[in-house]
C-alpha cells in the first residue's frame, strides 16, 4: 500500500523515544519563538504531525507548545493554520481547557480553527457554551472588533447545528432569527473598498462608494443579495451571503417543528384571505422573530428570481443564477411548508418561472425544485401540473438519459418523494420505459435507485409491458447507443469500420421498432411483434461494455418484480375506496361485500399471474443472445415460476395447456435446461385433484403422454450436434413426474412401471449414449428402482410421492393428541424419584 521509504517513515516515527522525541518538542519550541517561520519550521510541523499520526495513542504535548501552536491558528499564513489545526487534532486537548484555549480569538475565527473547535467539542455541553460565545460575538457591534470578525462565525454555527440542533435555547434561536433578517433584508447596497491596484489614478476619489451593480451591469434598484456584484464588499454583504446558504437548514431545524405552534397563536384573521395579501414588508416588523424570517427569506427569494432573468454577461454567473434560482425554489417551498398562506403569493411567481424556464434542457437543474414545489402544494394551490410531469417524466429522460448528474438528481427527487408521487401523480407509472433509460444509459451507476424504485412503478396495469421491458433492457441500452452515435457520426461520414446495427437504425424500415424501443409512455402495447428480427439487427451490440452491464442487472430487477408481484398491493386505490364505502355498511352486509371483493382481487391476480408465466414461457426463447445472460434469465424464471405456482396451485390447470407445450418440445431439454426442469416439476407437484378440483383424469393422461414421449426419446438416442447430454436431474424429473401422475391415475401404474424395467435393463449392458458419466447413470438407475418399488404399492406411493398438507408443514406441537404422551412422560418423570 505504501511505498519502501514511506514505510521507513512511519517505522520511525513510530519506534521514536521519548527522549528523543522531548528534545524534538524544545527545538521546534525555539523555531516558533521566532519572528519569522521559515521553511525549516514547516518541515519540523509535518514531522511532528507524522510522529503523532503514525501511532495509534495520543500525546500529550507540552503546555507552552500547545499554547504556540493555538497561537499559530490565526496565523496569516494558511499552511501553517493547515499544520497546526492538523496538529492540534491529534493530542489530547488541555484537562479544563478543551474550548476555553480559542474563545478569546473567536473573534479572528477561521475554517481551521473552526473544525478544531468542534473536534475538541466532547460533549453537547461543550457545543452549548461554544455556540453561547458565537453568539456572544455576533452580538457585538462591527466598530467593536475586527473587520473580519463575523466572516467564520455563521459556518461554525451551522455545523454545530448539523451535529446536535439541540443546543441552542429559544433565546438563542430567537437571537439567530432576528440578526438572519437584519443581514438578509439590511445589508449595504454600497460597496465596499476593494483592494487597490496602485498607479497615478489611485487616490481619496477613486475610493469613494458606489452602488452595487446587478450581473447585466446596471445600478441595483433594491436590497443586497448574492446575485450583486461589485469591486469589494462589506461586511454585512457578506454575512448576507452566508446568511443566505444557509437559510434552508435554519429553516428545516427551526422552523419546521414549530410551524405548527405558530399556527396556532395566529389569529382567526390571520387565516383569511385578508392576511394572505396584507403580510407586506411594512407590517413585517410586527411579526413575531419567525414569521418575520419568512417574510424576509421570502422578499429574497422573490428578488433573486427577478435578478436571474437578467442577462449576466458571464458564463460563471450564469451558473450562479442557476445555483441560486435552487436554492430559492428550495427555501420557498420550507416557507410555504410552515405557513400555507404564502402559497397563494408564491404561486404565480414559480409558474412564471417555469414557464420562463421549461423550453430550455439546459435549466434542468433548476426545474426540480419547481417540481417539488409543485408536488407539495400544487393541490393546494389548485393548479393544474400536467404540463410540470411532461417536462420530468418525460423530456428529461428522453433527451438527457446521458447526463449522469440530472439522473442522480431526477432519481433521488423520485426516492424521496415516491410514495407522494403514487398519490398525486397516478401518470408517473405510465413513464417507466422513459425512467428505464437511465438504468439502461448506465446500469452501475443506477442500479440501487432502482430497486427501490421498481416497485412502485408495478400495477395491474403495468406489470405485464413492465416485465417485457425489463428483458428488452439490454436492447434499450443498445439502442441508446445508436442514437448516441447516430448523433455524433453523420450519415456522410464514413465510420471506421461498418456498423450494420447503426445502418439499420438509420434505415427506415425498421424505425417503427426502434420507436417502440425508445417510447415514452407505456401502454402502445405489451412488446414488438417482430422481437426476433430486432435481436438479429442488435446482434453485434451483444459484447458493448453498456449492454453487457446492462444485462447483469436485469436478473436483480426481476427479483424486485416478482416479489412485488407477489406481495402487491392489489388494485390499491380502489380497494382502499370499496373499503371506506364498506365500512359505513352494516356488520353482516360489510362482511359478505368483503368477501366478495376480496374474492374479486384474488381472481384478478390470479389472471395477472397466469399472464406472467405465459409472458415467462414465451421469453424464455426469446432474448438478446448474450450466452450468460439467456442463462441466469432462466434461472430466475425458474425460482419464481415455483414460486408463483405455490401460492396459486390453480394456475397450473389454467395454464396446462401451454405449460404442457412447452413441456412435451424435447429442444427445451437442451436450451433450457433449469426452467425445463421446474416446469416438469410443478405439473407433476401440482396437477391433482387436491390442488384443484378441475384437474380431471384426461388432463392428467395428456400431460403424463407428453412427458412419457419426451423422456422416451431422451433415453433412446444420443442428444443433437453441438449439444451436451441432459442433465441427471432433468431425467429424475421426468422419472418423479411420471410416477406422480400415475399414482393419481392407476391405469397409468403399467406404462411407468414398463418403462422403468427397461431403463434398469438398458444400463446393464453398458454405458449409454444420452449419460456420459457413470456416477450420473447409477443415480438415475437408482432413482429409477426406488420409484419402481413404491409405484407396486400404489396406496403407499400416492401417500409417498403427494403427501398432504399436514404432512409435509406438521404443527404436532399444536396437536393434543400427540402431546398427551409427552405431558404424561413429563409428570411420570416429576412423581417418580429416580
Amino acid at each position: 500500500m505504501y511505498s519502501h521509504a514511506s514505510e521507513s517513515l512511519i517505522k520511525q516515527a513510530r519506534e521514536i523515544q521519548e527522549s528523543e522525541l522531548q528534545k524534538f518538542y524544545s527545538r521546534l519550541m525555539k523555531m516558533l519563538q521566532g519572528k519569522e517561520l521559515g521553511h525549516d519550521t514547516v518541515d519540523s510541523l509535518q514531522r511532528l504531525h507524522l510522529i503523532l499520526s503514525a501511532t495509534k495513542y495520543t500525546r500529550t504535548l507540552p503546555l507552552e507548545l500547545q499554547k504556540r501552536f493555538v497561537a499559530l491558528l490565526s496565523s496569516p499564513a494558511e499552511q501553517h493554520q493547515v499544520l497546526s489545526t492538523a496538529v492540534l487534532r491529534e493530542t489530547l486537548p488541555l484537562t479544563g481547557q478543551e474550548l476555553n484555549y480559542n474563545q478569546d480569538n473567536l473573534g479572528q475565527l477561521n475554517s481551521h480553527a473552526a473544525g478544531l473547535l468542534l473536534s475538541q467539542a466532547v460533549s453537547k455541553g461543550d457545543l452549548s457554551s461554544l455556540c453561547t460565545q458565537l453568539l456572544r460575538n455576533l452580538e457585538s457591534r462591527p466598530s467593536e472588533g475586527p473587520t473580519h470578525s463575523l466572516m467564520h462565525t455563521l459556518p461554525v454555527l451551522n455545523n454545530v447545528l448539523t451535529h446536535s440542533p439541540e443546543c441552542l435555547s429559544e433565546d438563542q434561536m430567537t437571537l439567530v432569527s432576528k440578526k438572519l433578517v437584519d443581514w438578509l433584508r439590511y445589508a449595504s447596497v454600497m460597496q465596499g473598498v476593494g483592494t487597490s491596484s496602485g498607479g497615478f489614478f489611485t487616490g481619496p476619489r477613486s475610493r469613494q462608494p458606489v452602488p452595487i451593480a446587478e450581473l447585466d451591469g446596471s445600478v441595483s434598484g433594491d436590497f443586497f443579495t448574492v446575485l450583486c456584484v461589485g469591486q469589494g464588499f462589506t461586511e454585512d454583504q457578506w454575512m448576507n451571503v452566508y446568511s443566505f446558504s444557509m437559510l434552508r437548514h435554519w429553516l428545516l431545524t427551526y422552523h419546521s417543528s414549530c410551524s405548527t405552534v405558530d399556527a396556532d397563536d395566529r389569529s382567526e384573521v390571520d387565516g383569511s384571505v385578508v392576511s394572505m395579501v396584507s403580510a407586506t414588508s411594512s407590517s413585517s416588523r410586527l411579526l413575531p422573530p419567525k414569521e418575520r424570517l419568512r417574510e424576509k427569506a421570502f422578499q429574497y427569494c422573490q428578488r433573486l428570481i427577478e435578478q436571474s432573468d437578467r442577462k449576466a454577461h458571464k458564463k460563471t454567473d450564469t451558473e450562479l443564477q442557476k445555483a441560486c434560482l435552487v436554492e430559492a425554489v428550495c427555501i420557498l417551498d420550507c416557507v410555504c411548508a410552515e405557513d400555507a398562506s404564502l402559497v397563494y403569493r408564491t404561486f404565480p411567481c414559480i409558474k412564471a418561472l417555469f414557464g420562463r424556464l421549461s423550453s430550455e434542457l439546459s435549466n434542468a437543474r433548476v426545474l426540480l425544485p419547481i417540481a417539488q414545489f409543485y408536488l407539495n402544494h400544487g393541490e393546494m394551490a389548485a393548479v393544474d401540473c400536467e404540463n410540470v410531469w411532461k417536462v420530468v417524466f418525460g423530456r428529461f429522460p428522453t433527451e438527457l438519459f446521458n447526463d449522469p448528474f440530472l439522473a442522480h438528481e431526477l432519481l433521488r427527487f423520485l426516492r424521496l418523494n415516491v410514495e407522494s408521487i403514487e398519490l398525486r401523480v397516478p401518470q408517473y407509472t405510465l413513464y417507466f420505459p422513459n425512467l428505464l433509460k437511465f438504468l439502461a444509459w448506465d446500469s452501475p451507476a443506477m442500479v440501487d435507485d432502482f430497486v427501490d424504485l421498481l416497485p412502485s412503478m408495478v400495477t395491474t396495469g403495468t406489470a405485464v409491458e413492465l416485465l417485457h421491458t425489463l428483458l428488452d433492457l439490454p436492447c434499450l441500452s443498445a439502442t441508446l447507443v445508436l442514437q448516441h452515435r447516430s448523433t455524433c457520426l453523420p450519415i456522410s461520414e464514413p465510420v471506421g469500420r461498418s456498423f450494420v446495427s447503426l445502418d439499420a437504425f438509420r434505415n427506415p424500415s425498421f424505425r417503427g421498432l426502434f420507436l417502440f424501443v425508445l417510447r415514452t409512455e407505456a401502454g402502445s402495447g405489451d412488446t414488438i411483434d417482430r422481437l426476433s428480427t430486432l435481436h438479429e439487427l442488435l446482434v453485434e451490440a451483444a459484447d458493448w461494455p453498456r449492454v453487457t452491464q446492462c444485462a447483469r442487472t436485469v436478473p436483480v430487477l426481476l427479483h424486485v418484480f416478482f416479489n412485488t408481484i407477489v406481495t402487491v398491493k392489489r388494485f390499491d386505490i380502489l380497494y382502499k375506496f370499496v373499503a371506506s364505502v364498506l365500512a359505513v355498511l352494516q356488520f353482516t352486509i360489510y362482511t359478505l361485500l368483503k368477501k366478495y371483493v376480496a374474492r374479486l382481487f384474488q381472481i384478478a391476480d390470479e389472471k395477472l399471474l397466469a399472464h406472467l408465466i405465459l409472458v415467462m414461457l414465451e421469453r424464455s426463447s426469446l432474448l438478446l443472445n448474450i450466452p450468460a445472460y439467456i442463462k441466469e434469465i432462466h434461472r430466475v424464471f425458474s425460482c419464481h415460476l415455483l414460486r408463483l405456482c405455490k401460492l396459486h396451485p390453480s394456475l397450473v390447470v389454467n395454464q396446462s395447456h401451454e405449460l404442457l407445450e412447452f413441456a412435451g418440445s424435447t429442444a427445451n431439454v437442451y436450451s433450457k435446461e433449469e426452467l425445463y426442469t421446474h416446469v416438469v416439476w410443478v405439473l407433476g407437484e401440482y396437477l391433482s385433484v387436491s390442488c384443484d378440483s378441475r384437474c380431471s383424469v384426461s388432463l392428467i393422461t395428456s400431460c403424463f403422454e407428453a412427458l412419457e414421449a419426451v423422456l422416451f426419446e431422451i433415453t433412446s438416442s444420443a442428444p443433437p450436434t453441438g449439444t451436451v447430454c441432459p442433465a441427471p436431474k432433468v431425467i429424475n424429473t421426468l422419472m418423479s413426474a411420471l410416477a406422480k401422475l400415475a399414482s393419481r391415475s392407476h391405469d397409468l401404474i403399467p406404462r411407468v412401471s414398463l418403462f422403468l424395467s427397461k431403463l434398469r435393463t438398458v444400463t446393464r449392458s453398458g454405458s449409454v449414449a444420452w449419460c456420459s458419466d457413470e456416477e450420473d447413470l447409477v443415480a438415475i438407475v437408482t432413482r429409477g428402482e426406488e420409484l419402481w418399488s413404491l409405484l407396486k404399492a400404489p396406496g403407499v406411493a400416492q401417500s409417498v410421492l403427494t403427501p398432504p398438507p399436514h404432512v409435509i408443514a406438521p404443527q404436532w406441537h399444536r396437536d393434543t393428541n400427540v402431546a398427551l404422551p409427552l405431558q404424561l412422560r413429563a409428570l411420570t418423570s416429576l412423581t417418580h424419584s429416580q
